[in-house]
C-alpha cells in the first residue's frame, strides 16, 4: 500500500509540477508584452520552405540552412552509435543498466516491427528503420535547438530541421521506395515488383506526409505569433509542443508504412505458402511408406 501511494503521489507531483510551469510561462507572456514581427506570415512560410532569402554560404556553394542541418545530425548519429558500439556495447551485462535498457528497448521495439511485418526478410529491413527513425525523431528536434549562423546575405538565421525542405522529405521518402522496390524484386522477383510498382504514389505521398506535418507545425506557431500579442513565450511553447509531437508521430508513422509495404512485397504469397506447408506432409507420408 505505501508502494503505491508513493507512485501516485509521485505521478500528482509530476503533474502540478507541469501545470506550474506552464501557467508561469503564459503569466510571462502576459506580463512581458507583444513582440514586433516583420513581413507577413505568407513571407515567413514562403522562406521556410524555400529557403531562397537566406542561402548559407558552404565552401563557396551557396545552400539551403536545412542542408546544413542534415549533415550536423548525421554527424551527431554517425558519432553517438561508434561510441555507442565501442565504449558501451563492450560493458553491457547480464542484468542491465538504465542507459543499457533504453538503448536494448528501443532496437527492440525497431527490431520486432521488422519482424512482425516480414518475418521472413527482416535483417536489413530493420537496420533502416532504426536508421530512419532515429534520424527523423532527432533531425526534427533538432531545431529546438536555435542554433543560428549568418546567411549569404547578412542576416542571421536559425538552422531548421532538415525535413523542412522539401528535397530533403522527397529523397527520405523515395530511399524508402527504393528499399521496398528492391527487397521485392529479390525476394519475388515479378511478383514484387509488379506490387511495388501498384504503389507507385508511396514515395510522394511519404515525402509530403513528413514535410507536410513539420510545415504545419511552424504554420501554428506563425499564426500564433501574429494574431496574439503574448510576446514570444506562448508561442515558443506551442512550437515546442507541436514539434515534440511531430518528432514521434512522423517517426512512427513512416517507419510503420515502410515496413508494412516492404513486408506485402517481400513475402510469398499464398499459394507458395500452401506449397510449402504441404512438401513436409509428403515427405512424411512417403517415409511411413
Amino acid at each position: 500500500m505505501k508502494t503505491v501511494k508513493k507512485g501516485i503521489n509521485k505521478k500528482h507531483f509530476i503533474i502540478a509540477a507541469v501545470v506550474l510551469v506552464l501557467a508561469a510561462l503564459l503569466v510571462a507572456a502576459f506580463l512581458v508584452g507583444g513582440a514586433e514581427r516583420s513581413g507577413s506570415v505568407s513571407d515567413e512560410l514562403t522562406d521556410a520552405v524555400l529557403h531562397e532569402d537566406k542561402k548559407i554560404d558552404l565552401f563557396g556553394w551557396e545552400v539551403n540552412p536545412a542542408a546544413i542541418s542534415a549533415f550536423i545530425v548525421t554527424a551527431v548519429l554517425l558519432i553517438f552509435a561508434i561510441c555507442v558500439r565501442v565504449f558501451a556495447v563492450p560493458r553491457f551485462k547480464e542484468v542491465p543498466g538504465k542507459f543499457q535498457m533504453l538503448i536494448e528497448k528501443l532496437v527492440d521495439f525497431f527490431d520486432n516491427m521488422a519482424k512482425t511485418n516480414s518475418p521472413r526478410s527482416n535483417g536489413f529491413l530493420g537496420c533502416y528503420i532504426f536508421s530512419a527513425g532515429c534520424y527523423i525523431c532527432i533531425g526534427t528536434l533538432f531545431e529546438l535547438l536555435g542554433i543560428q549562423v549568418i546567411a549569404v546575405n547578412g542576416e542571421p538565421v536559425s538552422l531548421p530541421a532538415p525535413l523542412s525542405d522539401i528535397n530533403a522529405a522527397i529523397a527520405m521518402g523515395f530511399m524508402s521506395y527504393i528499399l521496398i522496390l528492391v527487397g521485392g524484386i529479390v525476394k519475388n522477383g515479378g511478383r514484387g515488383l509488379g506490387l511495388a510498382l501498384k504503389e507507385f504514389s508511396l514515395p510522394i505521398s511519404m515525402s509530403f506526409r513528413l514535410f507536410g506535418a513539420l510545415l504545419s507545425g511552424l504554420l501554428v506557431t506563425e499564426l500564433v505569433y501574429y494574431t496574439i500579442s503574448l510576446s514570444i513565450v506562448l508561442p515558443v511553447v506551442v512550437g515546442v509542443l507541436f514539434t515534440l509531437l511531430h518528432a514521434l508521430i512522423q517517426t512512427y508513422v513512416l517507419v510503420v508504412l515502410t515496413a508494412t509495404y516492404f513486408g506485402e512485397v517481400t513475402e510469398p504469397s499464398p499459394k507458395k505458402r500452401e506449397k510449402k506447408a504441404r512438401v513436409p506432409k509428403n515427405l512424411k507420408a512417403a517415409a511411413a511408406k
